[in-house]
């Protein structure tokens, strides 16, 4: 049992997460961010299974088949793509299961989430391309609608191929450009 390594990181993740969200202008999101972890239901489980180096819930998930720490996460933060999964209704009419489209803003919060963990979990070994790499690593096997999946990709690509400052720029230049949009149908109404 860990609860105050497990405290320290998950505050540290927070707190990064909170910066990067205040960069793109989104304040509430960035001081809510993941609070549900200091929750009990996931704290004790986050301080049994604490490693340091990944999350806490891949080894619930290994010592007892789920994480129910995970379930309750997920189902509680929007910027994870897992929150978004239900049921979707396919471009035949048939209805299927698979992920919803994300609003920009949560995609965004998520594109910061991604960074911090991926900062706090690898340490040293972080580069920009890092994210990117457990993004890619992971698209064969996620539910992610597939323009919200797009959004995320050219969110990290441009972090990878370009760094952290033109990122940020990008994702806050695409934030403007919805929030354009939003009001330009508003006007025309």
């Amino acid at each position: 049992m860990h609860p105050i390594a497990h405290f320290k990181t998950i505050t540290r993740h927070r707190h990064l997460v909170c910066q990067y969200c205040f960069r793109l202008g989104l304040y509430a999101q960035g001081l809510k961010h993941d609070l549900s972890k200091y929750a009990p239901s996931e704290f004790w489980v986050g301080a049994k299974y604490y490693q340091g180096s990944r999350s806490p819930n891949d080894a619930e998930r290994k010592a007892t088949g789920v994480s129910l720490a995970w379930l309750h996460h997920k189902g509680r933060n929007r910027h994870h793509l897992e929150y978004w999964v239900d049921y979707v209704i396919n471009p035949d009419g048939s209805v299927g299961f698979g992920g919803n489209k994300m609003p920009l803003r949560f995609v965004a919060e998520m594109f910061c989430d991604r960074i911090a963990a991926s900062k706090v979990y690898m340490g040293e070994r972080y580069t920009d391309a890092s994210p990117y790499n457990y993004y890619a690593n992971s698209k064969g096997v996620i539910m992610i609608h597939p323009e919200t999946g797009a959004e995320l990709e050219k969110m990290l690509l441009v972090l990878r191929d370009e760094g952290e400052d033109a990122a940020f720029a990008y994702v806050r230049r695409r934030l403007r450009e919805e929030k354009d949009a939003r009001r330009g149908k508003e006007l025309s109404k």
